[in-house]
C-alpha cells in the first residue's frame, strides 16, 4: 500500500468516526481539540520563549558589569603593552654567588658567559634550590635550559648541575 493510499484510508476512518458522533459530541471534540492545540502551542512555543526572556532580563545587569570589568582590564592591558619592557641587568658571577649564598647554596662551580650560566652544586637542599630558581626567574629572568639532579642519602639533599639562560623578554 502506498503512502497516498494510507493517507486516504486514514481520512476515511476519521470521516466515519466524525459522522458517527452526535452534534453535541462534535462540539465537545472541537472545543477539546482547540484547547489541546492552544495548550500545545503555549507549552512548545510560547512558554520557553517567555522563560528565556525572563532569565535574560535577570542576568543582563550581571553581564553588563562583567563587560565593564572586561573593558577596564582590556584598557589596563593596552596601557601595559604600550609601556616599554623594563631592561634586564646582565648577570654577573658575583651577583649570582651573592644571591645563592643568601639561600644557603654554595656552588662547587659557577661560570657566566653572556646570557648563559652553568652552576654545579653539591649536597644542597632541593627546596632551597627551587626557591632560589623561582626567585631568579622572577627577578633576573633566568630560565633553566638544562638540569640534572642526583638524590643524596640525606632526605631532601641533591647534587645538581644547571644550565641557565637569561632571557630579555618580560618575566613570566
Amino acid at each position: 500500500m502506498s503512502f497516498a493510499g494510507k493517507i486516504s484510508a486514514l481520512r476515511e476512518r476519521a470521516t466515519a468516526y466524525w459522522i458517527a458522533r452526535t452534534e453535541q459530541e462534535r462540539k465537545f471534540l472541537l472545543v477539546g481539540g482547540a484547547v489541546a492545540a492552544l495548550a500545545l502551542f503555549y507549552l512548545v512555543l510560547l512558554e520557553p520563549a517567555l522563560d528565556g526572556r525572563e532569565q535574560l532580563r535577570r542576568s543582563l545587569p550581571e553581564l553588563r558589569q562583567q563587560a565593564a570589568q572586561l573593558e577596564a582590564l582590556a584598557g589596563e592591558a593596552r596601557a601595559v603593552a604600550s609601556e616599554p619592557a623594563p631592561s634586564v641587568t646582565p648577570l654577573t658571577r658575583e651577583a649570582l654567588a651573592a644571591s645563592m649564598s643568601t639561600r644557603g647554596l654554595n656552588p662547587a662551580s659557577l661560570s657566566v658567559s653572556g646570557e648563559y650560566t652553568k652552576v654545579q652544586l653539591s649536597n644542597v637542599s632541593f627546596a632551597n634550590l627551587m626557591a632560589w630558581l623561582d626567585a631568579q626567574r622572577r627577578e633576573s629572568r633566568l630560565v633553566v635550559q638544562d638540569a640534572q639532579f642526583s638524590a643524596q642519602s640525606a632526605l631532601g639533599q641533591v647534587d645538581a648541575t644547571l644550565t641557565l639562560r637569561q632571557s630579555g623578554g618580560p618575566a613570566s
